[in-house]
């Protein structure tokens, strides 16, 4: 690990402190981060869940009310909707909560890559812009912005997907899937634009910041000798990430994960996540008969 930290990285972690509050859905292993400097500050809502039951094809808005009570609750001004990638694991609550909050929905820019795949695969041709503007705001990597007091920066962490970014707000780093807990690993590296190597070499950039940073997961699928954690921090992660702490190489992580990725199936609610995240959350217009629907692409994925 390089010992070295970059000026930039020194100087959001010199920032105002950031406060964080998780929200975590049992349902979906999700994580949503309400990111503040105190009562009555601008903040950041990271990664938000719409509930979606798709036995019945419905959605409703219970984890996103908890997010609302909150941010009423402390008085907060919603100033960034955060994704940090499509996600494929639950359908995102942004556009509800900008209705409700306001905030910028942003993303990272190469979600244009993402929606160019995902666009063919479910025939989206008319319902899909293709160049992220769905999304208010698609971050370059580098890019840095504020949340109040609070300096933040978007690192484009590519593995999981072409399209991950992890935000540095402070010293938290919000690392979507580009790892989990130290006993849980690392996330899948394919789905389509998904590369093993990309991601070592992404959690290579995260793990080169201060020891001290605070870490915080998209998801957690905690092992039955415990319950769920999603904070970790950078020093935890090179010493004891059972894929990718300091002693794992390029090479063996690669040979690992691809052999894991071959057992695994796909996530329970890709379909309609997907089709949904790469819209930023936006649900598809209603038909002639009043109700929405959602595709789904046989013998597709």
């Amino acid at each position: 690990m390089s010992e070295h930290v970059n000026t930039a990285s020194a100087s959001l972690a010199e920032s105002a402190a950031a406060r964080v509050e998780p929200f975590f859905d049992p349902v979906t292993s999700t994580v949503t981060y309400v990111v503040h400097s105190g009562r009555g500050s601008a903040c950041a809502i990271v990664d938000p869940v719409l509930d979606y039951d798709p036995k019945s094809g419905r959605t409703s808005t219970e984890s996103a009310q908890r997010v609302i009570a909150f941010v009423r609750d402390h008085g907060l001004t919603v100033q960034w909707l955060l994704e940090t990638h499509a996600h494929a694991d639950h359908l995102s609550a942004a556009p509800f909560l900008k209705r409700e909050l306001g905030g910028t929905i942003a993303i990272g820019e190469h979600i244009r890559t993402v929606q160019g795949v995902f666009g063919t695969v479910f025939n989206l041709d008319g319902a899909l812009a293709g160049d992220g503007s769905e999304f208010d705001h698609l971050f370059t990597d580098g890019e840095t912005f504020q949340i109040g007091p609070l300096a933040a920066r978007a690192m484009h962490v590519p593995g999981h997907t072409p399209a991950d970014l992890a935000y540095q707000i402070g010293d938290a780093v919000f690392v979507g899937d580009t790892m989990f807990m130290p006993d849980v690993g690392s996330a899948r590296c394919d789905f389509p634009g998904g590369d093993a190597h990309t991601l070592y070499r992404s959690v290579r950039k995260l793990l080169d910041l201060p020891g001290e940073t605070r870490l915080f997961m998209c998801h957690d699928y905690p092992p039955p000798s415990r319950g769920p954690s999603f904070q970790s921090t950078v020093s935890a992660q090179r010493e004891s990430n059972i894929h990718l702490n300091e002693r794992v190489s390029e090479d063996a992580f690669v040979q690992m994960r691809s052999a894991r990725d071959r057992t695994l199936a796909m996530p329970n609610l890709i379909l309609p996540s997907i089709q949904v995240n790469i819209r930023a959350g936006l649900l598809p217009e209603p038909e002639d008969n009043g109700v929405r629907y959602l595709k789904i692409p046989l013998d597709a994925l």
